[in-house]
């Protein structure tokens, strides 16, 4: 049992950090301090690490060079002052300094007028759009890179000039001018503008964080570089979710996205991090590698993305299999999944293009299976059905199909083309409890009939307690949870159902199911949403059920912890969260079905439990944003060493976060022991 003080004496709640460079990848392992100052760091690899001292109040005390074994007494640094303070604090204290327009500047009067775009019909509109599906979709905001002006743009005559500047660097430069512009661009980068100027200029965060309290105190974080510097992850898997005993201590593999096709691998017992290269099936695919750009303060002006897969989320089965959304050919559909076509499926509703596909790697074989899907993928969920059903969303901008592959059909045929489905959202509006024809989404509402909805689901989720698929549809103010009964054929018996949050909550992003049914959902107002369908009191049918507000008694709001922009007199926070993941078995230690949202502004996850928040922060490198969680119980007898959680980091600009360009995405190990000094 060891030490931390400082000359105010016993500091608790603080972190001690552990670094090495001398095992096969950079390693570092966090604890904290418990009511008296003292730690227990356990579980070492033995060789030696630099140790210090981190926490809120503090600064990073000298750098200590240890091995494990050795007793070791850490004195903390009290911060000189608050600016030197606020320097670790999370990038939410920052990120809520951004002065927002007032309700009254709403909706925008474009460029000639207020600079707001006429699009912003609301306050909500251009939040939504500044926080969860907007900007803080891709990378975190009050981190250190954001919060200044890189040097490479300081010859520019004012701050809103550097910013125009900054926003058009790299190979996110459509991305980035497209958000801007919804915003209204003028308006939007003043805004940014005048926030780095003050932080420049010495304001600081009008909050502070607190000290983990209570069961925070017991997390260990142990944390391993992965893949590359110029390289980000989407998500990583471990275990069949379904079945997280599964593959017990067994290799975690990840998903880079638009910035490689080398799909990364840990294996956390020998702390070494590989590379398998994932092909595509059409040389002509698609590059991000050619996708526009501007030079970067940061990387010059050559591109550091190459992939063509896109690979943008892993999932892994009952065998052991990792299972992808990527990208393996052009986006052109081929005949089976069009218009005159004897597919099920393209008989319902033909598919012209498909933007990204799936595929799977067998660890036991080396090798993988590429599938050419008619329908967008983006997440993807397993069914607990007796074929393995693997349910895909489309992303944002998908084709209004929900798609699906039969693995069993698959496996036993090697037919794509037999194995995969898809459906439209048709809603029961003639409230007969079947599906039948529909009027379109353009077409006046005919009572007669079913109607067809535009809507694309982001998150994809099975629910165990019915077979039903929920999911996400955050493209529209408020945005909508949708729930799909599939049917005995549901290409042509699948029903949906949408519900939007109410007032305050907007701006559904990531969300997922708990063993009870229950829909948890991270939403754009800073609050998790919780929906309960059994609490609907009228009928989910009928002509109201287009407009997705006929179940308000459904949702339970819990803000978010952190502090809101000033101005904003709703609950909620300036947290954007990004996904939530509901721990359906246990695998962390604080029960069963806790939800556990992504904190990408607290620097954190933020789990549920009892309507109270479990704040369990990343303390270093500042920053920790992450899309996924991932449970796994490596040993159900071994107490609080055989259960984890499992993140990576998932921000596309690891090179914003403390340490810069030097910075791999990492992967993080959380572990919640009984009390902050068990071994």
């Amino acid at each position: 049992v060891l030490f931390r003080s400082s000359r105010n004496g016993a500091e608790a709640g603080v972190w001690v950090i552990a670094e090495t460079t001398e095992l096969p990848t950079k390693f570092a392992k966090m604890v904290v301090t418990d009511d008296n100052g003292r730690y227990m760091m356990p579980d070492l690899p033995r060789t030696n690490y630099q140790v210090w001292v981190r926490g809120y109040g503090l600064v990073d005390s000298p750098k200590l060079s240890a091995t494990p074994g050795r007793v070791l007494d850490l004195t903390a640094t009290v911060a000189p002052n608050e600016a030197a303070a606020s320097q670790y604090y999370p990038s939410i204290y920052w990120f809520s300094m951004l002065n927002v327009p007032a309700k009254n500047e709403f909706p925008g009067t474009g460029p000639n007028g207020n600079g707001i775009a006429p699009g912003m019909l609301t306050q909500n509109h251009w939040l939504n759009n500044i926080k969860t599906n907007g900007c803080l979709s891709c990378h975190g905001f009050g981190t250190p890179g954001t919060r200044t002006i890189p040097k490479m743009f300081a010859e520019y005559p004012t701050s809103m000039d550097a910013w125009m500047r900054r926003i058009v660097s790299g190979q996110a430069m459509n991305n980035m001018i497209a958000a801007a512009d919804r915003m209204g661009t003028l308006r939007s980068l003043s805004l940014y503008a005048d926030w780095t100027d003050r932080i420049a200029t010495g304001e600081l965060p009008f909050d502070k964080p607190a000290r983990p309290q209570g069961v925070e105190r017991n997390v260990v974080l142990t944390m391993w570089d992965w893949s590359r510097n110029t390289a980000y992850m989407h998500d990583l898997i471990g275990t069949d979710r379904r079945q997280p005993t599964l593959f017990p201590n067994g290799k975690f593999y990840g998903s880079a996205e638009f910035s490689t096709d080398w799909v990364p691998i840990l294996d956390p017992n020998t702390h070494t991090a590989t590379e398998v290269f994932h092909p595509v099936r059409d040389p002509e695919t698609p590059s991000h590698a050619n996708d526009p750009m501007s030079p970067s303060p940061y990387w010059g002006d050559k591109p550091i993305w190459d992939a063509k897969t896109s690979n943008h989320n892993p999932m892994m089965d009952h065998l052991g299999r990792v299972w992808f959304t990527t990208r393996i050919r052009g986006f052109d559909n081929p005949a089976f999944c069009r218009k005159g076509s004897n597919h099920p499926s393209a008989k319902v509703f033909p598919m012209d293009r498909s933007t990204r596909h799936t595929s799977y790697y067998d660890p036991k074989t080396g090798k993988f299976a590429l599938l050419s899907l008619c329908f967008p993928t983006h997440h993807l969920s397993f069914g607990e059905d007796a074929n393995h059903t693997l349910w895909f969303s489309s992303g944002s901008g998908g084709n209004n199909v929900l798609g699906w592959v039969n693995t069993a059909v698959y496996d036993k045929t090697g037919s794509e083309e037999l194995a995969q489905g898809w459906t439209p959202f048709v809603i029961d509006t003639n409230a007969n409890g079947k599906r039948d024809a529909w009027s379109e989404p353009d077409q006046t509402l005919d009572p007669a009939k079913d109607r067809r909805v535009n809507v694309n689901l982001y998150s994809v989720a099975y629910n165990p307690v019915d077979g039903s698929i929920w999911g996400t549809a955050p493209a529209t103010m408020p945005g909508f949870i949708v729930r799909v009964a599939p049917g005995s054929d549901p290409s042509n018996t699948a029903l949906a159902e949408i519900y939007s949050p109410p007032a305050p909550g907007y701006g559904p992003r990531g969300g997922d199911v708990d063993r009870n049914g229950v829909f948890w959902v991270s939403l754009s107002s800073g609050h998790l949403g919780k929906f309960e369908r059994s609490k609907c009191k009228g009928p989910l049918n009928g002509p109201k059920a287009v407009t997705g507000t006929h179940c308000p008694e459904g949702w339970t709001l819990y803000p978010f912890p952190g502090p809101n922009f000033k101005g904003i007199t709703e609950s909620g926070s300036a947290e954007s969260s990004y996904y939530t993941w509901v721990d359906q078995h246990n695998t962390f230690g604080l029960g069963r079905n806790v939800p556990i949202a992504t904190g990408n502004v607290n620097d954190s996850l933020l789990a549920l439990v009892d309507g109270k928040w479990v704040n369990l922060r990343v303390p270093y490198p500042g920053g920790f944003y992450t899309k996924w969680v991932e449970g796994r119980i490596d040993d159900a007898n071994g107490g609080w060493k055989g259960r984890s959680l499992w993140t990576t980091t998932s921000t596309r600009t690891m090179f914003h976060l403390e340490g810069g360009t030097a910075n791999k995405p990492k992967v993080v190990r959380f572990q919640l022991r009984p009390d902050p000094l068990a071994k």
